[in-house]
């Protein structure tokens, strides 16, 4: 049995799910290029359709997802699109169990992000422990 990689976003600023944002996941190979190995886009609850790695495709290594925040700002318009300063964001992580389930909840603003390392997803979706470690963008 193989673990999976999930994300959800969570628009901080609007106090909703960060629906339509995209998701880029790379593996990053020996000699440091970056393979694409997953693109998707948030639905209505902030979360993808499907793990962006799952069953043998889940594999011990290097990773960068990039979300795209400031494209889901400029779509949604005003004050808020304008205020856009984190335009991407890129969390670098490393897999060292291709059995275990990882969840990465992203926070996002216009001017700042939280991300952590989440456990414990049941099909997906919570329960959610608290943050083993947190970067703050603000």
């Amino acid at each position: 049995m193989k673990g999976r990689l999930t994300t959800h976003v969570l628009d901080v600023a609007c106090a909703c799910p960060a629906a339509g944002l995209a998701v880029e996941l790379f593996r990053i190979m020996e000699d440091g290029r970056k393979q694409s190995a997953a693109r998707a886009v948030t639905g209505a609850d902030g979360r993808l359709e499907r793990p962006l790695l799952a069953g043998e495709a889940m594999r011990s290594g290097f990773y960068e997802i990039v979300f795209f925040p400031g494209d889901y700002y400029r779509g949604k318009g005003g004050p808020l699109a304008e205020a856009v300063f984190f335009d991407r964001v890129s969390v670098s992580l490393r897999i060292a169990d291709p059995e275990e389930d990882l969840h990465i909840p992203l926070l996002i603003a216009p001017g700042g992000y939280s991300v952590y390392r989440g456990k414990g997803i049941e099909n997906g979706r919570g329960p959610f422990v608290a943050p083993s470690v947190v970067g703050i963008g603000f």
